[in-house]
Formats: structure tokens, sequence, C-alpha cells
């Protein structure tokens, strides 16, 4: 009878597992910056260089990471300033200027202006660099490109290397793979469109996968874990992490609409809501109208200045995430299938996707479920190395 009872609970322990777990309140989120105690102790008694911007923020005390790192008496003797800037404001692919900081006296170096990659004279006096950038999980934003070109100058010139890690808002695995032959600041790693990893797992890759020019771990590199976060977790990012992605929408869309970026299609910069809206002067494209216009700390010069866009508002569209084809096949089919138009810049375009595949692929008018087959061999493949370098649970990871 005992066994039976025994037996009863453990069926119904099982069945409730579930639900048990799902209630249960998890443990706050820490990121690697906000574990300071393990930051400051591996940066003491050494010269430091941060890649840092707007987004580097100790969330729990609103405090910059530079600031922060200051006050714990760290010597942190230059900043690195990526694409859009230290403060984040500048539009996109409009060059850095070296400068100070305001507040700190601090010197500024940009690594997105006359190069992209520190150099040894930039490096010079620098023990260790760190990098503490919120990345939003796709391929052609540009952040990860910089950690790519920061690691490979930490190599060749003997300096440690860090990543404060933070959390993956796309946290999906899918798109096509860079191919060889479209390697440009867009796509330096051969990696899908969404990535599916955080920048200290990515770094790990990159360092471990030889895609550094020097030989393979390289890079002597450390990751600052975060704390109570699995893949597949949710994260609404507290600062926006670029101008033209001021929120969660924006974030969850950017993946499938800047395709568009290759086009004469506007995707909403110069308005309040960029990459939440699609539109071109033709009443054909829809009901919808939005009218680009110079926006300071969105995008000065937009695409379709001053003329009123017809198309689709996406703000409140339930879109969950990931990849989705849906939007360009719907305007490519709309503008009459013609190529010329619809591809102004083609090879934008390849570079975006990392191939060529994807545009013959649409103008052959194959649909999205055919396209999508012809991703699975190398993405099986792919998942397969990045179970290598998960740092976290997979509990799951999407697609």
């Amino acid at each position: 009878m005992k066994t039976v009872f025994r037996l009863t609970l453990w069926l119904l322990g099982m069945i409730l597992l579930p639900e048990i777990q799902a209630i249960t309140p998890q443990a706050p989120l820490v990121l690697g910056a906000e574990r300071m105690d393990v930051v400051t102790r591996l940066l003491q008694d050494k010269q430091v260089g941060l890649v840092v911007n707007q987004t580097s923020i100790l969330e729990k005390q609103q405090k910059h990471l530079l600031d922060a790192l200051l006050e714990k008496g760290i010597q942190v003797k230059k900043v690195f300033a990526p694409e859009h800037g230290f403060r984040g404001t500048a539009d996109a692919g409009a060059d850095i200027k070296d400068s100070r900081d305001l507040k700190t006296g601090i010197p500024i170096v940009s690594i997105y202006g006359k190069n992209k990659k520190p150099t040894a004279e930039q490096l010079q006096g620098l023990d260790v660099v760190v990098f503490d950038i919120q990345d939003v999980g796709v391929r052609f934003y540009t952040y990860i490109s910089t950690m790519h070109y920061v690691m490979e100058a930490c190599a060749e010139n003997g300096v440690e290397f860090i990543v404060l890690d933070r959390p993956n808002p796309n946290d999906f695995v899918d798109g096509p793979i860079r191919k060889k032959g479209f390697e440009s600041f867009v796509g330096v790693d051969p990696l899908p469109i969404l990535h599916g990893l955080t920048v200290g797992e990515l770094a790990w890759m990159i360092n471990s996968e030889g895609w550094l020019k020097s030989s393979p771990d390289s890079c002597k590199l450390h990751i600052v874990k975060m704390e109570n976060w699995r893949h597949g977790d949710p994260y609404w990012l507290p600062v926006k992490p670029s101008p033209n992605l001021p929120n969660d929408q924006s974030i969850r869309l950017y993946p499938s609409l800047c395709f568009f970026e290759a086009t004469n299609v506007s995707i909403g910069r110069g308005t309040y809501y960029p990459f939440q809206v699609i539109g071109f002067p033709d009443r054909k494209y829809g009901d919808f109208s939005f009218t680009p216009v110079s926006l300071p700390g969105f995008d000065t010069n937009p695409l379709q200045k001053d003329k009123e866009c017809y198309g689709v508002d996406l703000r409140e569209y339930p879109f969950e995430g990931g990849l989705s084809l849906r939007f360009f096949l719907d305007f490519y089919e709309k503008a009459g299938k013609d190529q010329a138009f619809f591809f102004s810049r083609p090879q934008w375009f390849d570079l975006l996707a990392g191939t060529k595949e994807l545009r013959y692929q649409i103008v052959r008018g194959l649909t999205e479920e055919e396209i999508r087959e012809s991703w699975k061999p190398e993405l099986d493949t792919y998942k397969q190395m990045r179970k290598k370098y998960l740092l976290y649970p997979d509990y799951p990871v999407k697609k």
C-alpha cells in the first residue's frame, strides 16, 4: 500500500512539476557589469581601455560602467567609441571623431572613422580592454563586428580582453549563414543572421573557431558571466541600443525589416517609430501613411525624406520575433516584382543576407517555406557548433 501511495505522489509530482516551475519566481538577473566584485578584481592595478556606449549601464544603480569603475579606483585610460559614438547619438554610418568625455576628461578614441580596428598605437600602454555593449543578437548589427576587430587587435598586441556579458533580446537561430566572399562590417564572421548567442558566448566562439587572423585561442579572453539568465528568457532593454531601435517592437522587427535598407522602401527612419512601419510614396503599398523628416537623435537624412509614404503600421503587430520574410515578400509582390526598382542596392542586400542566393530565390519566386528549407542543412551544422559555446542553460533557444 505504501508503495502505491509513494508511486501516486511521484506521478503527481511529475505532472505538477512544470506548473510549479512556472510559478516559482526566478532570482533577479545580474548583468556581467553588475558583478562589480569580480570586475574590479580583474582590473585592479591595470591600465584599462573600455569599449562602451550608452547601453553600458549598471541597471540597478542606473550608473554608467565608466563612472562605476572610476569610483572603484580603476585606472581607465581611454574609451573606444563604436558606431553611433560613446553616447549613441550619431547617425548610422556617420564617422565618429576622437574627443574627450566632458564628464571625466577621459580620451575617447574613435573606432568607427579612419579605422574600425584599434591600432597598436591606440592600444599602447593598456593591459586590458573591457567590452560592455548591448547586442541585439543579429549578425549585421555592427557592435559584434567591432568586438571581433578589438579582439583581433588585442590578440596581436598581447592585451587582455574582457567581455561583461548581457542578454540576447533576439534569442533565435535563423537565416542564411554568411558565405565566403561576402565578408563586410555587417558580416565579419560566418554566422546566421540570428546567431542565438550572448556577446560573451560569441566572443568565445570567435576566439576558439579561429576566426581571428591570429591562431585559435590567441586572444586572452575572459568572460564575466551573468547570473540568473537562461536562453529564451525575455529581456526588455532599459536603454535604446542605437538611435533607430527605440523600443522592444523595433528590436523584434529589426532582423526582418533591415533587408529593406537595400531598397527604395522606407522602414520609418526619420520618424519616431523606425523599424516599425514600412512604406513608399505610392498608395498601392497600403492605407497607412507617414512622412520621414530630418529627426535629430534618430536620422537626420532619412530615405524618402519629406515624402509621404504609404504602407503598413507594425507598431501593434503581434510579432514574437525571429526572422520573417513575409514583409519583404509582400512588398516585392506589390512592387510588381520589379527587380531593378526594388533591389536598388543589390550588393548591399547581398552583404546583409551574407549571400547572393537569397536575392536570387526571391526573384525566382520561391516561397518563404522553400527559402527556409534551403537554410536548414547549414543551420543544423551551426547549431551543433553553437552548443560548444553555451555559458547558460538552453531553455530553449527559439527556432
